[in-house]
């Protein structure tokens, strides 16, 4: 078993013997969610195949957010963004924005200059530490950079 699901596993226990209802029901939604991953896999699942997991449900949820609070309900997006928290835990330490800047930074100096050539090479780099919007971001900032005459 993974090591993240297995901590996944065990915190699941902890929340059902302290009736933590929010808790059993997000933690239950995740693992079922791990498990059909890993049926659609066809293998066993690895931590990382459970952080892509773990990403997918936070996205979920933070699209959610923003329907909900273009649906005047603030109190639906709260329980959302309080589930977004609870996921976050379990991810590992995102790159920091400057991190990824320099990596940007290097991937157009070696000669990539599109939205596409730069996000492939700089996107694999950060696997399961950054999001794919963030990273796009800073990309189009630094080729509008590149591309301006000095």
């Amino acid at each position: 078993m993974a090591p993240l699901l297995a901590r996944l596993q065990n915190d699941l226990n902890t929340a059902r013997k302290s009736h933590d209802k929010g808790r059993v029901l997000l933690l239950g939604t995740i693992i079922s969610d791990i498990k059909n991953r890993e049926i659609e896999l066809k293998r066993d699942i690895t931590d990382d195949d459970i952080i892509e997991v773990l990403r997918r449900g936070i996205k979920r949820r933070r699209e959610s957010i923003e329907m909900y609070e273009k649906g005047a309900r603030p109190d639906l997006a709260a329980t959302e963004k309080a589930e977004v928290d609870m996921l976050g835990a379990y991810l590992p330490a995102g790159a920091s924005d400057d991190e990824i800047r320099a990596a940007v930074v290097t991937v157009i100096q070696a000669g990539a200059n599109n939205v596409g050539a730069v996000m492939g090479k700089v996107m694999a780099q950060f696997k399961g530490r950054a999001e794919g919007g963030a990273i796009n971001a800073i990309v189009r900032e630094e080729l509008a950079r590149t591309s301006r005459p000095a």
